[in-house]
């Protein structure tokens, strides 16, 4: 036990739990603050791109409520996987035409390690919520 009572483990997914709901809190409040440096990333085929844009940051603040109540925290984790899957096309299209978004870097130094870390989103929604353990043993 820690000091306070938390298990080591219980403690690791709090703490992990807290940095996905920074995460994702600020990037919530980027997409309210400032949905139009997000249209130009949006995949074509996405109808009503501002709307979507809007709705994703309240979609996102809305998840990291649910992280801090045990009741919802795994629908949260399930809904941030998802999420994290679903805003996929807009990074490879950010990536692949070289779009320049004010405030972020325009190189591949930027964009490949952004790609190749999508999946781990998927994963740390998935694993701060107590769904998977994987690679960490069993539940």
């Amino acid at each position: 036990m820690r000091p306070g009572g938390i298990a080591p483990k219980a403690h690791s997914r709090l703490l992990s739990r807290l940095c996905l709901a920074a995460l994702y809190g600020g990037i919530g409040l980027l997409h309210l603050a400032a949905a139009d440096k997000f249209l130009p990333i949006m995949p074509d085929w996405v109808p009503w791109p501002r709307q979507v844009v809007i709705l994703t940051g309240f979609y996102e603040l809305a998840c990291v409520a649910g992280l801090f109540v045990a009741r919802t925290r795994r629908a949260a984790g399930y809904a941030l996987a998802a999420y994290a899957i679903c805003v996929f096309p807009a990074n490879i299209k950010h990536a692949v035409e070289g779009i320049s978004v004010p405030g972020l870097p325009d190189s591949w130094w930027y964009h490949g390690p952004r790609l190749a870390l999508q999946p781990v989103l998927v994963w740390w929604a998935l694993h701060a919520t107590r769904i998977v353990d994987w690679p960490f043993g069993r539940r």
